[in-house]
This record gives C-alpha cells, sequence and structure tokens, in this order.
C-alpha cells in the first residue's frame, strides 16, 4: 500500500558505536583486517529452525555481545551491535545464533553524492548457513546510504532471517508479524526527487525508522543479497505505516538481488521505493497484504516469481502486485512515472474479507511493462485477475513505447475488478497485446501433493498454461533470460525453487 512519505530526523548515533572489524566481500570499499575465526560451514536444513549441536558456544565473537542462550539452552545468543560501522562478518559458529534488538544501522547515512565524506560507511558480510533471530516489531536490519550487506547463502544453504519464537520452536503456518524486517537503501532515482535537481530531494521509508534514500545513481551497489529466507516479519507502527518483509529504497542496479524468500509477512513481501533494482527468482508466500508492492517510482525488472497469498481469514485486501507512483501535483507529461519490467511471474490470489481486490493492481504513475505472466486465484475467490485503479494509469499504458501485456494468462473468477471494469478491458484489449487472455482455466499443478491450508499452492505450470506462446524477454530489457514458456515454474522439472525456500510443499515446516 502507498503511503505519504515522511521525513523524520536521523536517528543519533551513539558515542560508543563500535568500529567493527573483520573481513568483507573481496568488493567492499574498505576491506578490514582480521576475522572472527572463518569457522567450517556446517550445512543447515532450511526447513529445521533449530539444527544445532545440543552444547552452546561458550562466547561470542569479537563485537558482538553475549546475551545469554534460547532454544533451551542450545544456542549461545550472540547480539549485533545497534550500530555497524567498518566491517563486520558473521560466520557459521557450533552452537551460536545471531540476534538484533532494536534498528540494528549499517553505516550512517551517506547523502546524496556517491563521492560524500559525510557519515560512516559499514559492511556486513553474511556465510552461508547463517540464522539471525529478531524479538519484537521494533527490530529491524537497515542497510543505510553509502553501506553495503553482502548476504550470500547457497541453494543447499541459505541464509535465515526469522523470529525468536521460531527459533524456540513456536511458530504455526499463521504466525506472522513478529519482528519487523530488513531495510536496504540507496543512490537511485525515485519520484519524488525530480531528475533535474535530485541532489535537493531526499524520501524517507515507512516503518517508523528515519531511512533516508535515493539521489542520481541508477547504478549505485548495495552489495549481494542472495538465497535468503525472510520469515514470520512485518509490523504496523501505525495505520498504513509498516514494516515488510524486505524494503528496497532507492536501490540501484548495481546491487544484485536475486533467491530471496519471504515467508508469512504480516504486511507486504517486499515493497520497491524507487531505484533501478534489479530481481530474480523470488518467492513470496503468506504475505498478509500485497506480494510485491511499489512505490515512488521503480525502473527495475524482477523476472521468476513466485506469490502465493494467504488463506481467506487475513484481515487485508493482499494482491499479487500492487503497484503505483507517488500522486504528485506535476503535469502528467513531465512525471517520474514508475516503469517496472516484469517477466515470468506466477500469482496466485485469495479472497479477502475486505474488498474485492485483485491479483495485479496498477495505481497511480504506473507505465508497467509485463511478459509472461499466469495470475489465478482459487475457486470461489472474489478477487478479479487485473485492475486498472484510475485513468492516470490507464494514460500510462496507452502511452507505452514498449510492449504493455504480451502473453498474460488469466484465470480467475472475475476477470476485472468490478469498479474499474471498463478501464482495464480497455487496456487489457489494446492492440499492442497479443497472446493475452482473462478467461482462461488455470491447471496449475502443485508440488508434491500439496494442499490448500495456507500458502501451499498450485503454482507449477499446467497444461493450458504450457499451451500459450510466451515471449522472448531479453531483446525487451536485458536484465532477462532468454525463455519459451510464461509463468514462474515452466514444469515440474523446473526446480529452481527447490532446496532454499520452505513451506512449498505439503507438510514442508518453516
Amino acid at each position: 500500500m502507498m503511503i505519504d512519505l515522511r521525513l523524520k530526523t536521523l536517528l543519533a548515533v551513539a558515542a560508543s558505536a563500535l568500529a567493527l572489524s573483520a573481513c568483507g566481500s573481496s568488493e567492499v570499499a574498505s576491506p578490514g583486517e582480521g576475522d572472527f575465526g572463518n569457522q567450517p560451514t556446517t550445512p543447515t536444513n532450511p526447513t529445521n529452525p533449530n539444527p544445532g549441536t545440543g552444547q552452546a558456544a561458550a562466547d561470542c565473537p569479537t563485537g558482538l555481545a553475549n546475551v545469554g542462550t534460547v532454544a533451551n539452552g542450545t544456542l549461545r545468543n550472540c547480539q549485533l551491535p545497534q550500530q555497524v560501522t567498518g566491517n563486520l562478518t558473521l560466520s557459521v559458529r557450533a552452537g551460536t545464533i545471531y540476534s538484533i534488538s532494536g534498528a540494528v544501522n549499517v553505516g550512517v547515512d551517506r547523502g546524496i553524492d556517491p563521492a560524500s565524506t559525510t557519515g560512516s560507511q559499514g559492511i556486513l558480510t553474511i556465510d552461508p548457513g547463517v540464522r539471525v533471530f529478531a524479538s519484537s516489531g521494533g527490530d529491524a536490519l537497515i542497510i543505510n546510504r553509502g553501506s553495503q550487506i553482502y548476504a550470500e547463502g547457497t541453494a543447499t544453504n541459505p541464509i535465515i532471517f526469522t523470529s525468536r519464537q521460531n527459533v524456540e520452536g513456536q511458530t504455526t503456518e499463521s504466525s506472522q508479524g513478529q519482528w519487523g524486517g530488513i531495510i536496504m537503501a540507496g543512490r537511485a532515482p525515485q519520484a519524488n526527487c525530480q531528475l533535474t535537481a535530485p541532489v535537493t530531494c531526499t524520501g524517507t521509508v515507512e516503518g517508523g525508522q528515519a531511512v533516508f534514500y535515493g539521489g542520481a545513481t541508477a547504478t549505485d551497489n548495495s552489495g549481494r543479497f542472495r538465497y535468503v529466507q525472510i520469515k514470520y516479519s512485518g509490523f504496523e507502527v501505525s495505520v498504513g505505516n509498516e514494516l515488510q518483509g524486505l524494503t528496497l529504497a532507492g536501490v540501484g542496479s548495481g546491487t544484485t538481488i536475486d533467491h530471496v524468500q519471504v515467508y508469512n509477512s504480516s504486511d507486504d513481501g517486499i515493497e520497491i521505493f524507487g531505484g533501478n533494482a534489479n530481481l530474480k527468482y523470488i518467492v513470496i508466500n503468506g504475505a498478509d497484504d500485497d506480494g510485491l508492492d511499489t512505490d515512488t517510482g521503480w525502473r527495475g525488472g524482477a523476472q521468476f516469481g513466485i506469490v502465493t497469498q494467504r488463506a481467506p481469514n487475513s484481515t487485508s485486501r493482499s494482491a499479487g502486485f500492487e503497484f503505483s507512483a507517488a500522486p504528485t501535483t506535476t503535469a502528467y507529461a513531465s512525471r517520474y512515472l514508475a516503469q517496472p519490467k516484469i517477466a515470468n511471474w506466477t500469482l496466485v490470489g485469495r479472497s479477502s474479507p475486505i474488498d474485492a481486490h485483485t491479483v495485479m493492481h496498477f495505481d497511480t504513475g504506473t507505465q508497467p511493462t509485463l511478459l509472461n505472466i499466469v495470475s489465478t486465484s482459487v475457486a470461489g475467490s472474489t478477487a478479479g485477475c487485473f485492475d486498472i485503479a484510475d485513468v492516470d494509469t490507464q494514460t500510462s499504458f496507452d502511452g507505452n513505447a514498449q510492449p504493455s501485456l504480451r502473453s498474460i494468462y488469466m484465470s480467475c473468477s472475475i476477470a476485472y475488478r468490478p469498479a474499474n471494469a471498463a478501464r482495464s478491458t480497455a487496456v487489457f484489449t489494446n492492440a499492442r497485446n497479443t497472446n493475452v487472455t482473462a478467461n482462461g482455466t488455470s491447471t496449475l499443478t502443485a508440488p508434491s501433493g500439496t494442499s490448500i491450508t495456507n500458502q501451499n499452492l498450485a503454482f507449477i505450470n499446467g497444461a493450458n498454461e504450457t499451451a500459450v506462446t510466451a515471449i522472448d524477454p531479453k531483446p525487451i530489457y536485458s536484465f532477462f533470460d532468454s525463455v519459451t514458456y510464461i509463468g514462474a515454474v515452466r514444469n515440474s522439472a523446473d526446480t529452481w525453487w527447490q532446496g532454499w525456500t520452505c513451506g512449498l510443499t505439503a507438510g514442508a515446516t518453516c
């Protein structure tokens, strides 16, 4: 859900903030000396929140606070400092788990200019298999402008961010909102910053944190974020002001983001505020609000994504996509429009007690390119497949020089949200749009016998999806891979989502 941006006072940095030194990525701006021991990595089972040896480590690595044990005394709780400057590495360590308490800031905002010497740089490196937990809605990991995170798991050994309740074995498939989330901020453009004078404009993200973002560096690099699970996160600070599972604010295209799962966020799975970040291989299951939500002029791309929404006892409207740019009084012709480019996503929607919402919802100032999309909802759902919310976005579609809709397969009881059916029909049936259907019957199949209990929904292409002619997305956006199929998962042999995710198959726990 888009909200008004609010300027807030920067968080004061304690005078005792630690300058931590450890080995960071080879690409960091100021690699430190030494590390925390480089203990051998022991693979973890992503479906088991508490593997381990049953014996808590005696102490914590240098620079982290020993705050006792968790999981019935089997894991040493090593807490990150509130302020990370310099370089800090979290490595797998026998009998050890890491935690965040309150707002953990990596670096101090360094401003819009990449040459700026203001603030302080922080580099956080997280090794494969590391687990980090948090305990309350005010707990958040924040990567500030000019700083970086290198969280790189593997397909068999993902990095896991979760809640204390999960570590203690107290979560169920309905658990959500047990801690804040992760915020990554960068210097890429956003809609509230006019391109003619970006140095005069800075925004702050929602969620009660004074995190500044935006600038003029489209290729800004906030690090690498790969093979990561974010579980049971999201927190409503106030009405319309929430922390998501993952927030990307002004993040540039130099940042690597792929193989990321957000599970059971109490708000959006991923929300993108402006920037030019590109994403690949994304799984969002169980979000209580939107799966992928965009605001303030995102101009990046996302390919290969699965969104399966929460069960209908949800208290939110829960769309698969909700795309918008910030409202503005600036004349339409001179506005900085959102230009999201989306290829090969499968969205499975649900009914909601809030309103008859849609699986794909397009709001103000959005000029999207949608390629090879499957949009469906469970039987009996009151959610439509497609919604153009206002004339502003209809104009964006009509004025889009690139293909706006290609190879879209929709299968919902209601094709278009009734309130905007005429506008949505006009856009969907535009002559520039080919290989699109609004009344197909989905034959998506379920992985490993999943049942419709909560987040476990069918998302693998069936015969009807396979029969749709796909478009090659790579000539349209170079970040995309060439494909010959629509949807996120071609068939049962397409297993990119397996191994590093949880909660997608029957009996699999998170």
